[in-house]
């Protein structure tokens, strides 16, 4: 049974208050998925610390991992969002319907990429030998593999979260694939 309300600032820890000014200025509201994290004293900071750690992807790379985990997840709140952050990062939607596919055939590194990450996704970590083998050959090394990981558990954090609380989608609506 999901009877889980998006909370108010007024209905949240001081420190999780003080997080959704911080989201409100810097995003102009605080995303309902966001809000859900304040049910816990921590675990929104926690999460937003992990989210904004350092990595050697670029913005774009995130993108790719993020909307490629969202839709082997089946997560319609992250799909969402997160098509919404990759137009701002130069994407368009038939580039992002690609992505989505992991088949991306506009770009061979961010298709390397894709293709291994659909595999992470729907194994479990098991990935296919050969989307490993073309993820290192398109120029990625270990580190940026480990790198995926995180963004990987990132994402599927925030998938998860969905399909456990059916929070409302905040963002434009996407097309189903």
């Amino acid at each position: 049974m999901k009877n889980f309300i998006v909370p108010t600032k007024e209905q949240v820890s001081a420190n999780n208050q003080e997080i959704f000014n911080n989201l409100e200025k810097m995003v102009g509201f605080v995303p309902n998925l966001y809000a859900s994290f304040a049910y816990s004293e921590n675990a929104l900071g926690n999460y937003l610390t992990f989210q904004n750690g350092k990595s050697s992807l670029k913005a774009k790379e995130k993108e790719v991992v993020n909307l490629v985990v969202s839709q082997v997840n089946q997560c319609i709140y992250c799909l969402s969002a997160h098509t919404a952050i990759a137009k701002m990062n130069g994407f368009t939607d038939e580039q992002i319907i690609a992505i989505r596919k992991a088949d991306v055939d506009f770009d061979s590194k961010l298709s390397a990429l894709a293709v291994l990450v659909k595999s992470i996704a729907e194994n479990k970590g098991h990935a296919d030998e050969a989307a490993l083998t073309n993820f290192f050959e398109a120029g990625y090394d270990k580190g940026n593999l480990i790198d995926v990981l995180l963004v990987v558990g990132d994402k599927t954090i925030t998938n998860y979260l969905h399909a456990l609380t059916d929070i409302p989608v905040d963002w434009p609506a996407v097309p189903a694939i």
